[in-house]
């Protein structure tokens, strides 16, 4: 959760390397479980607890002057300060398509190995959703999950990569039982 200033710096840094959204909830309910699912970082402007929520025209003011005064700040250039952001990041990070393709296989693994009920775990699918959108993996960390739920799933061969030394048909045993090299 990320206070508007931070949330300005973020949105500035990250406009460096691409396309960037702020969405903005509806008046009365805000965003959905769903719409709030799909966004990398969450932001609140804090409020009079008597009038928790604000109309969109003046979160959308708020959010815009914060941006403006960072970027100000900044000089109007990517400086330090626009930079100085809450978790920096190191890779481009997997397109949302590649993003959406990895969910859908997440979730179909979970059904697949037993993990989870599909009619149950739509708050699980969405706090697992939030671990990803934070942890902003790139393509090829994308497509190593992947294999690995695929492996999960049964679709690569077990063992694969095991070599056997027919020469050897048990591990060398140490005087305590153990196999050598074990602790």
């Amino acid at each position: 959760m990320l206070e508007p200033a931070d949330c300005a710096r973020r949105l500035l840094a990250e406009a460096r390397r691409g396309e960037v959204a702020l969405v903005l909830g509806r008046e009365r309910s805000g965003l959905t479980n769903d719409e709030l699912a799909s966004c990398h970082f969450l932001t609140r402007i804090p409020t009079n607890p008597a009038f928790r929520s604000l109309n969109v025209a003046s979160a959308a003011q708020i959010f815009a002057y914060e941006l403006r005064r960072t970027w100000g700040m900044a000089g109007g250039q990517h400086t330090e300060e626009v930079e100085r952001d809450p978790a920096p990041v190191e890779a481009d990070p997997a397109p949302a398509e590649a993003m959406e393709g990895f969910y859908t296989h997440l979730a179909q693994a979970m059904t697949d190995t037993g993990f989870s009920d599909p009619a149950q775990s739509r708050k699980l699918l969405r706090r697992l959703r939030r671990l990803f959108n934070r942890a902003r993996p790139d393509r090829v960390e994308i497509n190593i999950l992947r294999g690995i739920l695929s492996a999960a799933q049964g679709k690569k061969t077990p063992g694969r990569f095991h070599k056997t030394d027919p020469s050897r048909s048990a591990p060398a045993t140490e005087p305590d039982g153990n196999a050598a090299g074990e602790t």
